[in-house]
């Protein structure tokens, strides 16, 4: 196992790969550097004497600047770097060529629809236009799961606080994102659950959910049956019949769209599961499939990155709006653009918003950004794509979902438990946490730094992917977690 690893040759910086203590002696590129104090594990040291108001530099990029002069094997983190972050920039694109080589064609085993879609699950989701309803979608959910069987994998029912009391963009997020579930594939019936009386109501609904199959599809509006429980397990069992009629059949995995996040990260997520994810990622897109990457501000700092990877103008034109337009949200709300990162981050390495953007962003892998997707709205393109949404994990897996996704990787150096609308696979970035929480970490990428190597590693995950695409369960499913959160925005009434 590696001790500590210099990430990028123009780095001024290492990372303990495991916790070092002081004076120990780091041989690195022919010269020894003598650690002047104990450096947690992922946790950076300096490999250079480096001046007050000069450039930290790890991944080859700035991740800030030292506070103070910071001597050659001193401990580097928020006590000694500062961000080097301001607000909106001006951007020049600068076209870098990144095309990914096709490769073969790899199959899974889904659900195909009649309207040619694919599911990686076929389910029953209740969905509440509106929070009145939650408990009632609750209980159906236990009462229905009685219908889970054969080729019918899960009920699911997503709870949430919205639907009424809403104004402008605040309410047309919430319509769009449930117009977007009720149509996605890994449903194969959905119940929409309404109270009456809502802004979102059943009837406002359905101009956002457009054409839809009246088999798949049932609405139940509760203020109008004289009892709801037993109307809606009617409905359910007519949709427990139609889904039944579907079963797994090989599928391209050209079909599939991956949706990308991290969170509870720390300073190895961008050495050993981000890279794999990555990694992944051109994998997927070499064989013709889709992969979303989001989380905005987790992007600033790391954004050139994306932006020069744009396959045109246009896209890069959408991409810059697609970080001003989230600096100007946070402006807007009086609030310090760059209040990040957390101390969940901190605690694991992570000293600035650079430093966690650019880990953050290693998720991409080096495929071209084809598209930019707006909040809410479907994938278009297949290739790697860039999504609107916060960093907030439960909000931006969702947004995930929303667009497309018929699986979300999660990489976490802290571990978390939950779950989105579609499998939400938790890969951790170090082999402790994976041993420590195993009935949440669904895949280990901490052997990076034991000995593993990239192309071993990458199609072990790619594999990995396939059977779960194919019907394996992840931790959070197994649990029976389904969670679902909205982008809350501005008043409500």
């Amino acid at each position: 196992m590696q001790d500590f690893i210099k990430i990028h040759s123009g780095d001024n910086v290492a990372v303990a790969l495991k916790p070092l203590s002081s004076g120990t002696a780091a041989e690195i590129g022919g010269n020894t550097v003598t650690l002047l104090e104990d450096i947690p594990q992922g946790h950076k040291f300096a490999l250079a004497d480096i001046p007050a108001g000069s450039s930290v530099i790890k991944y080859g990029c700035a991740i800030g600047m030292a506070k103070e002069h910071i001597k050659t094997g001193a401990w580097i983190h928020t006590h000694n770097l500062k961000t080097g972050l301001g607000d909106l920039l001006t951007y020049t694109y600068e076209k870098q060529e990144t095309a990914v080589v096709p490769t073969e064609e790899r199959f899974f085993q889904g659900y195909r629809r009649p309207d040619g879609k694919v599911g990686v699950r076929n389910e029953i989701w209740i969905i509440p236009t509106v929070g009145c309803v939650n408990n009632i979608a609750t209980a159906l959910e236990r009462m229905a799961k009685k219908y889970v069987g054969g080729s019918i994998d899960e009920i699911a029912a997503f709870p949430h606080p919205y639907g009424c009391s809403q104004m402008g963009d605040d309410q047309e997020y919430t319509r769009t994102i449930l117009a977007d579930l009720i149509n996605h594939p890994n449903a194969g019936g959905v119940l929409v659950l309404g109270l009456g009386c809502e802004n979102s109501s059943v009837a406002e609904l359905k101009s956002y959910i457009g054409d839809y199959d009246e088999n798949r599809v049932k609405f139940l509006v509760t203020q109008e049956s004289e009892d709801e429980m037993a109307d809606a397990m009617d409905l359910i069992g007519q949709l427990a019949e139609y889904a039944g009629t579907f079963h797994r059949e090989p599928v391209s995995c050209s079909e599939l769209i991956i949706g990308m996040k991290c969170g509870g990260s720390d300073g190895l997520s961008g050495i050993t599961a981000n890279p794999t994810v990555g990694a992944f990622s051109d994998m997927l897109v070499s064989k013709g499939g889709t992969t979303i990457l989001t989380e905005v501000p987790e992007m600033f700092g790391a954004e050139t990155l994306l932006m020069n990877r744009c396959q045109n103008e246009e896209t890069f034109d959408k991409t810059v709006d697609l970080i001003n337009d989230f600096k100007n949200y946070f402006t807007s709300h009086n609030q310090t653009i760059y209040e990040n990162p957390s101390p969940g981050n901190k605690k694991g390495g992570i000293s600035t918003l650079e430093d966690k953007s650019l880990g953050c962003v290693q998720k991409s892998g080096s495929a071209p950004v084809v598209d930019v997707l707006k909040y809410g709205e479907p994938v278009r393109d297949k290739g790697l794509n860039l999504l609107s949404a916060p960093g907030n994990d439960l909000v931006a897996s969702t947004a995930l979902a929303a667009s497309g996704a018929h699986i979300v990787l999660f990489t976490t150096g802290r571990g978390t438990p939950f779950a989105c609308p579609v499998p939400t696979m938790k890969i951790s970035t170090n082999t402790a946490l994976s041993t420590k929480k195993s009935n949440w970490i669904d895949f280990n990428c901490g052997v990076l730094v034991e000995g593993s190597d990239m192309d071993t590693l990458k199609n072990e995950f790619f594999d990995f992917v396939m059977e779960v695409a194919s019907g394996k369960k992840v931790k959070s499913e197994e649990a029976g977690f389904h969670d679902m959160a909205i982008f809350k925005q501005g008043v409500t009434l």
